[in-house]
């Protein structure tokens, strides 16, 4: 998956769509941070259910866990109103 990533950026900055739009950059950025906030999620989801499935008690902590990634995406959404 990170070869994928530094294949896009890459290809995004070469032809000069980043370089001359800094709205290019910016959305290639929120892109990045969902996927990478998607990738942390699956596997912060998957123990957060395995957890309440011994423990009821645990749902707090684990819905607290799974929206933590989020928050990634939240911020660059922030850089994209700031540069745009």
């Amino acid at each position: 998956m990170l070869e994928l990533t530094n294949e896009l950026g890459n290809a995004v900055l070469t032809t000069g769509g980043a370089l001359n739009d800094p709205s290019a950059a910016a959305a290639l950025a929120v892109g990045l941070a969902a996927l990478g906030a998607g990738y942390a999620e699956g596997g912060i989801g998957a123990a957060a259910v395995g957890a309440m499935a011994e423990d009821e008690d645990l749902f707090v902590n684990g819905l607290i866990l799974t929206v933590l990634p989020e928050t990634l995406v939240i911020l660059a959404l922030v850089v994209v109103f700031i540069v745009g």
